[in-house]
């Protein structure tokens, strides 16, 4: 069992009165907004067609080192004001999603589950993120996957395709986890398992080798570093859907700028960073385990008692980017989420009940027809199995 954190106050808090930052870009030729353009890294301006090169990017995603930040400085509320940020996010009643949106945007829907939702003038405070994964896919390239992905389901409705298919617009979401670096060290106590065989006879009287296991008592102690445990910060979408994105590719991670969000949306963070923990401790224990056994050694192991020192904890809050689409049909919600690092995709999957009724039919249909053929010409003695043989006689 990891030993628990205990006696510790969350960083979450809510300050309305302080004022939120807007993620905009102004171009320096015509004054409109600019975004952020995955396949070149720059800024763009739409209005225009002006570039601006990311201040401080002087690699793919740049070089600066990304910092880890103390635990219990932060479930303390003792983190430096520079490492805290108050955004302006909007409350989504149908999902709880907390997402930013423009200052200017007063109606929108949620990108996580198409409900109408109305901006919020309240301000969030939490932690600032420290670092994220730029965009990397367009929103032509994941809308390409999405209906590539959506082509591979034999039963879903045709209608829901084609509606995809029309191009509707893809939101481009930061979306928030945290990492968790932790030194831990685990006492534990067991069992050891050697495999012996015997010969053993059966009923029949015919003999056999059956495996058996000699077990012993074992204990000991292993360690284990543990760097980037990744957790999902958002309650935005089914844990399921974000959990089949994996693996990301966090060697890629950049120095959180503003810049990068620049024409995305970032979703405020809803699982604070002592819930965050309880999800990362229950991801270590399972490799602890893992370690144990190979530590038992033998051919089975068994695990009596385990008690884990965690120490040293750090984290980040860091955000990683997904392309979404929600659609309504026929009066229900399908969400599409797609990695917009490696352009991998999941989400509802859409049943057509008439396409699965018609698949059973003909399914029922085939087998009363082999089931008729069987019975006229399997058991008849003669058609196609059952030719007879010519005769064949002795001469006088």
């Amino acid at each position: 069992m990891v030993a628990p954190m205990t006696d510790l106050a969350s960083p979450d808090r809510r300050d309305d009165a302080a004022y939120g930052e807007d993620h905009r870009f102004p171009c320096t030729q015509c004054g409109a907004d600019m975004r952020f353009a995955p396949a070149d890294g720059k800024l763009i301006c739409d209005h225009c067609g002006h570039e601006e090169a990311i201040e401080g990017d002087d690699g793919p995603w740049g070089g600066e080192a990304i910092v880890e930040l103390d635990y219990e400085a932060a479930i303390r509320a003792k983190l430096p004001d520079q490492e805290m940020e108050e955004t302006r996010v909007s409350h989504c009643p149908g999902c709880g999603a907390q997402v930013e949106f423009d200052p200017d945007t007063h109606a929108k829907e949620c990108p996580f589950c198409a409900t109408p939702v109305v901006t919020d003038t309240g301000a969030h405070r939490h932690i600032k993120p420290k670092a994220l994964i730029p965009f990397q896919l367009t929103e032509r390239a994941a809308h390409d996957a999405m209906n590539r992905w959506l082509g591979r389901l034999w039963f879903a409705p045709n209608g829901l395709a084609e509606y995809a298919k029309k191009g509707r617009k893809m939101d481009g979401i930061y979306v928030p986890y945290w990492t968790y670096d932790a030194d831990t060290q685990t006492r534990y106590r067991g069992q050891r398992g050697d495999a012996y065989y015997v010969t053993v006879r059966d009923s029949d009287g015919k003999t056999r080798q059956e495996r058996r296991i000699r077990w012993r008592p074992a204990s000991g102690r292993v360690a284990r570093f543990f760097d980037d445990v990744l957790v999902l910060a958002s309650r935005g979408l089914p844990k399921r859907y974000t959990d089949a994105l994996a693996p990301w590719d966090l060697s890629q991670l950049d120095a959180y700028r503003p810049e990068f969000l620049s024409g995305f949306r970032a979703e405020g963070y809803t699982i604070d960073l002592e819930e965050g923990l309880e999800e990362a401790k229950a991801i270590m224990e399972r490799q602890i385990r893992q370690d144990i056994r190979r530590d038992i050694g033998g051919d089975a192991q068994r695990i009596d008692h385990m008690q884990t020192r965690i120490d040293d904890v750090t984290f980040k809050h860091i955000l990683l980017p997904v392309w979404m689409a929600a659609y309504k049909y026929r009066g229900k919600s399908y969400r599409f989420v797609v990695n917009a690092q490696t352009g991998k995709v999941r989400g509802e999957r859409p049943w057509s009940w008439i396409k699965i009724a018609i698949a059973v039919i003909l399914a029922l249909l085939v087998a009363g027809a082999a089931a008729y053929l069987y019975t006229v010409y399997g058991e008849g003695g003669g058609g196609f199995g059952s030719l007879a043989a010519p005769e064949t006689g002795k001469t006088g």
